[in-house]
């Protein structure tokens, strides 16, 4: 993601003072680990930035619409994300007394740059990131992909789905501990 500075003024001089922050952002592809994420409208955001004392809060929302590929059937799956920014950015680079012991993974903050500059692109990046789900779908019940033919079984009842079943239903019935009682006979 390329640069969203936002600069420090008068209007953030004092303790409590926001200012509103909204912008769009001409991103059409998000590589996001091995997948590549298309936003045919881009990103939009609306930030609050807040005097918090020691710092400047950016506060708000992002929103974007995503086209991406379904993980079960590879049809393509759209979906809306709606991500929190919540970041917290310091004049100063805080006393190393100040640290806490679980920060050993890095600051849980950002610096405002010697020029007073706000870099929001992290805190947008995060927001976005953090509303991805894990598993992509088209659909909540997509049916995935038949692993014997590999045909599309939202698209086609290829058959092999139930001769699984029945297959995995023997299997089940086999391995159960009182398979070995199904011949017994009680007649007797």
């Amino acid at each position: 993601m390329d640069h969203v500075v936002v600069y420090v003024d008068d209007r953030l001089a004092d303790v409590g003072d926001t200012i509103s922050c909204e912008g769009h952002l001409d991103i059409t592809t998000y590589e996001l680990s091995d997948r590549s994420l298309e936003l045919p409208h881009g990103m939009d955001y609306d930030l609050v930035l807040t005097n918090a004392g020691e710092g400047i809060l950016a506060t708000g929302i992002l929103r974007a619409h995503v086209v991406a590929t379904c993980d079960r059937c590879l049809d393509p799956a759209e979906f809306d994300v709606a991500g929190e920014v919540d970041e917290y950015y310091l004049f100063h680079e805080p006393d190393v007394g100040v640290m806490e012991e679980d920060e050993e993974e890095g600051p849980d903050y950002s610096l405002i740059g010697p020029d007073s500059s706000i870099d929001l692109a992290d805190a947008l990046s995060s927001a976005f990131v953090m509303e991805v789900p894990f598993v992509i779908l088209c659909k909540e019940d997509c049916a995935g992909i038949c692993p014997v033919c590999g045909e599309n079984l939202n698209h086609v009842d290829c058959g092999h789905a139930e001769l699984l079943r029945q297959e995995s239903e023997r299997e089940r019935m086999e391995s159960s501990p009182f398979a070995a009682l199904k011949d017994l006979n009680l007649d007797n």
